[in-house]
């Protein structure tokens, strides 16, 4: 039986903890915080398919989306708020069509229907006038990324610590590891170490000795009011996108990058995004970004402009250059295994990095090709 130490209790530590649990390993989980205290609490929750490019990560948001419905039926889907939404990417104008993509997602097995005029206004009857068209994706999904994260851990029995401060990854003369030590100098002994550690996980990779290229991105998120009636009768009754978004989560600009994304809430309020940056760890709330985001939204939305706004959050992805995570041993330290460097599909992406984390740890056949997450592509 394997004794592992998973760094950071977000989503990504708990699926890792929760596949890694049904291997048989017996699983101690720390983090510096609290149970998704870092990224895994600023974003919007989202399980999206239709804003990946075919590929392997779009493979892995196949896999992790249908291990979703499963997480929901065996921990409830109402205890972490699974709601099959379905998405909707919009595009002004026939120009803005992205055919080769639509294209491409089909070919892959995911599930699109292109919509023009009344069509498109018959899934999102307040839309803005005039839009060319849409594709909606009802594989596209939402949680609650606090809740799903707490019964993921919940549900494996891993030993959780809050507020255990990792310093350091160990290993022994051969390379391999022995453990992590902690803030106050303790041990805490292992067999294999999880790098789930999010926007620190390359701090934490430098420990032993090795390498991995994950820099925070900037995004915010906007607020609304709680809307009256919305419970009853959704006035946004999908994840609703531009269709520029898509060039947003793609590029490898450092500067700001906006575009409009738009969802309601079970409470009744509405989160508007989206903003990506790479400022480092600057905690400020520029006006001028959050302007842009909210203009984005009423031009999707012109109802939006009477509504007002509650406060505005933000958190830092953990971005890697060529835009996939890192999932799998690291190529210099035995026992060493990452599971970190998803930017803002973290939530989406986690049950299908839980899985692969765990049959490599146990050294059984994983259910998708994990060469291309591989570490060694930075070595």
């Amino acid at each position: 039986m394997k004794d592992v130490v998973i760094v950071g209790a977000g989503i990504i530590g708990a699926a890792c903890a929760y596949y890694l649990a049904r291997t048989g390993a017996r699983v101690v989980v720390l983090d510096a915080a609290s149970i998704a205290g870092g990224t895994s609490s600023a974003g919007e929750g989202n399980l999206l398919v239709s804003d990946k490019q075919p590929g392997p990560e779009l493979a892995l948001a196949l896999r992790s989306r249908a291990l979703w419905d499963k997480i929901g039926e065996e921990v409830g889907a109402e205890a972490i708020e699974l709601e099959p939404k379905g998405g909707l990417m919009v595009w002004p104008t026939l120009a803005d069509r992205p055919d080769r993509l639509v294209a491409g997602h089909r070919t892959a097995g995911v599930e699109v229907t292109e919509l023009v005029g009344a069509a498109l206004t018959d899934r999102e009857p307040r839309l803005a006038p005039g839009l060319a068209g849409g594709a909606y994706y009802p594989q596209d999904a939402q949680v609650q990324p606090v809740l799903a994260t707490a019964a993921l851990l919940s549900a494996s029995g891993a030993d959780v610590r809050c507020g255990v401060r990792v310093r350091e990854i160990e290993a022994d003369a051969a390379g391999k590891v022995t453990g992590v030590r902690v803030a106050g100098g303790g041990l805490v002994r292992a067999t294999a170490v999880v790098n789930a550690a999010g926007v620190a996980a390359g701090e934490l990779a430098a420990t032993a000795g090795t390498r991995l290229p994950i820099a925070p991105r900037r995004g915010f998120i906007l607020v609304t009011e709680p809307l009256h009636g919305a419970r009853e009768q959704p006035p946004i009754r999908h994840k609703v996108y531009a269709a520029d978004y898509l060039d947003s989560v793609a590029s490898d600009d450092a500067g700001l990058r906006t575009s409009a994304v738009v969802e309601g809430t079970r409470s009744g309020t509405v989160l508007i995004g989206s903003s990506r940056d790479r400022v480092g760890f600057d905690s400020s709330y520029p006006l001028p970004v959050l302007r842009a985001i909210a203009a984005q939204a009423v031009a999707l939305f012109p109802f939006l402009a009477k509504v007002h706004l509650l406060r505005a959050y933000r958190g830092f992805r953990p971005f890697t250059p060529d835009h996939l995570p890192v999932i799998g041993p690291d190529p210099r330290i035995g026992g060493l295994w990452h599971a970190c460097g998803h930017e803002g599909a973290g939530i989406g992406l986690a049950p299908g990095t839980g899985s692969l984390i765990a049959a490599q740890v146990a050294g059984t056949d994983p259910d998708l090709d994990p060469a291309p997450f591989a570490a060694a592509r930075f070595a």
